[in-house]
């Protein structure tokens, strides 16, 4: 994916987040820029989820980031949140 200009102030050298953007267009295209950094057709564990978020953030709140992808519909998760997958958007 291609970085977005409006993302590019929230993002360090190695293409991490440093914050979470206040207006809900930026937030946004960080949702999209987090969602492609999960592979599709892949399930995995919240522990892998968290991990994955980890490496691409650097303000420690991989739990926000799990809550917006879920919500803007870009993860999704069984209903006893053991596993988790990208969907198709």
């Amino acid at each position: 994916m291609d970085i977005p200009k409006a993302l590019k102030p929230f993002l360090d050298e190695d293409g991490r987040l440093t914050a979470w953007p206040a207006k809900h267009s930026k937030k946004r295209i960080a949702v999209e820029y987090l969602a492609s950094k999960i592979e599709r057709g892949e399930r995995f564990t919240e522990s892998e989820i968290n991990y994955i978020l980890k490496l691409n953030h650097t303000f420690g709140d991989h739990a926000t980031l799990r809550r917006e992808l879920y919500v803007h519909g870009y993860l999704n998760r069984t209903t006893d949140g053991r596993s988790y997958w990208r969907t198709e958007k």
